[in-house]
């Protein structure tokens, strides 16, 4: 019978068979240490020539990166080993020898990996975060469900831009012109209508031709709209949604997370309360003219610089003193590659900080020059965040630069009833949302305004004609909660293949 390494801790001194990949192994004197990979999980296992006889241990000797094989042994507890345990092998089969693999532990440039991500995603790390990917749907849906929300779905084929946008993918159906989903949002609206709560989770696309670390064509939307919600209700929905998801993310994916080392102080401060600036004051922060908890955003800007300039400084100073121990010629080979190995990140570190130092600049004039009516830039979004050091709700935006369905305050129709949540370090707007307009004849006139074909919305109009009532609803990002959680530098690793601008394959 097969175990999987993920139950191996319940088989602790038992016989147990694994079947798996090589993820690497290395060789003493008639010994070899394989660690193993099923996809539930890694192991070492300890193959002994004595054990297995010399006849059956030759095919061992050949075995390659990602070659497959038949383990069987006894589990063995091992606090210092990958998960706590190893197996000695007392039986051990070649399924398969692999060709020499094109990944090797060098470092690989970006597009090399995604040219081979159909390889990549086998790397611990890849494996890492598509099990918190994983984990992070299984969450959403538990929560939902147990508000008894009902799961619809959207078309993908639709007959109009959702937002007014002409960043779409066009395509012909049957001979009439159709596009790519940007959103299911409207549908949900007529599907609210339909069942009070309802959430939509399928893919969405965007034709922007962006390349940013937050950009994909192709990406995955959780799209929740709920009748008789107005934006208050919406913005407590939501903040409870993602305490739910960060808080089960961080009890059932603490191998992951380790993994990925991802420090989680961050993360705990999730449970604390979101607090909930409007876009007007949040835009005086911007501009300095109001600090957060004593923290002024210019002055913030202006130490990061002289921080980043004293790092650099150590860097250098801490890449010569290795290099003066390498060039000495006392160090043994393994010294030598753990003082090359710190180089080279410090190296990678400086050129990080450099970068850094050209940008606060840019970041600065764009928080100082901040008017009133702008949307945020991917700067001042880090900016807020890092004031607050939580996720933060900033709601009634400046309608200009809202969608058409948002809500107008009734006190202020130059306001959008909308609301943005920020993600902490760095990771900006991960949710959007708000109250949807009501009035039939404001929806006329902004569709209008928008430059949007009438006839398109005939159907969206006829909700406002029968049973017209308050609703709210947001839409999260999959891949960008992804990217938080797991704390990536780019979001292309947040989803098994990604579609971005110039990336199709494989």
């Amino acid at each position: 019978m097969m175990t999987y390494i993920r139950e191996i801790a319940k088989h602790e001194g038992k016989e147990v068979t694994l079947k798996g990949w090589v993820a690497n192994k290395r060789d003493s004197k008639g010994l070899a240490f394989i660690i193993l990979r099923d996809g539930s999980g890694f192991i070492q296992c300890v193959v002994s020539e004595e054990t297995i006889g010399a006849d059956n241990f030759e095919p061992i000797k050949r075995l390659t990166m990602e070659s497959a094989v038949e383990l069987k042994g006894t589990v063995v507890k091992d606090e210092r080993q990958l998960g706590g345990f190893e197996l000695q092998v007392s039986e051990a089969t070649v399924i398969s020898i692999a060709d020499e693999y094109p990944i090797a532990k060098k470092e690989h440039g970006p597009d090399f990996l995604m040219d081979h991500r159909h390889l990549w995603l086998r790397s611990k790390r890849q494996w890492a975060i598509m099990r918190v990917r994983n984990r992070i749907i299984f969450a959403i849906h538990n929560f939902f469900q147990a508000k008894g929300f009902v799961q619809m779905d959207a078309p993908i084929f639709t007959a109009n831009a959702c937002e007014g946008t002409t960043d779409l993918f066009a395509t012909d159906f049957y001979g009439e012109p159709a596009y790519l989903s940007q959103s299911g949002q409207l549908y949900g609206e007529a599907m609210a209508m339909a069942q009070g709560l309802i959430y939509t989770f399928g893919p969405t696309f965007r034709a922007e031709k962006s390349k940013t670390r937050r950009h994909l064509s192709e990406f995955w939307m959780i799209e929740p709209e709920m009748a008789f919600f107005d934006l208050d209700m919406d913005m407590d929905l939501i903040e409870e949604f993602i305490q739910y998801v960060v808080a089960d993310i961080l009890a059932h994916c603490k191998v992951e997370l380790e993994t990925l080392e991802r420090d989680t102080t961050m993360l705990e401060k999730v449970k604390e309360k979101f607090p909930r600036i409007t876009h007007n004051h949040a835009a005086k922060i911007l501009r300095g003219e109001v600090e957060v908890n004593g923290k002024n955003a210019l002055k913030m800007l202006e130490q990061d610089t002289e921080d980043a300039k004293a790092r650099i400084e150590a860097c250098k100073t801490e890449i010569t003193d290795r290099e003066q121990k390498i060039a000495g010629g006392t160090l043994k080979k393994g010294e030598i590659n753990f003082n090359q190995a710190a180089i080279d990140r410090l190296k990678n570190e400086i050129k990080d900080l450099e970068s850094t130092l050209e940008n606060i600049p840019v970041w600065y004039a764009s928080a100082k020059n901040f008017a009133d009516n702008n949307d945020f830039g991917g700067s001042d979004e880090t900016i807020l965040t890092r004031l607050f050091g939580t996720p933060i709700m900033v709601y009634n935006w400046p309608g200009e630069i809202k969608a058409f369905y948002m809500k107008a305050d009734k006190n202020d129709p130059s306001i959008a009833r909308g609301v943005d949540v920020l993600a902490p370090e760095g990771y900006g707007e991960i949710v959007g949302g708000g109250e949807r307009e009501t009035d039939i004849d404001l929806l006329i006139k902004k569709i209008n305004e928008h430059q949007l074909p009438m006839e398109a919305f005939g159907w969206y109009l006829d909700l406002r004609k029968f049973g017209n009532v308050p609703h709210s609803g947001f839409g999260l990002g999959l891949e960008r909660i992804v990217s938080w959680l797991c704390k990536l530098d780019h979001i292309r690793e947040t989803i098994p293949f990604a579609r971005s601008y110039g990336r199709i394959t494989p």
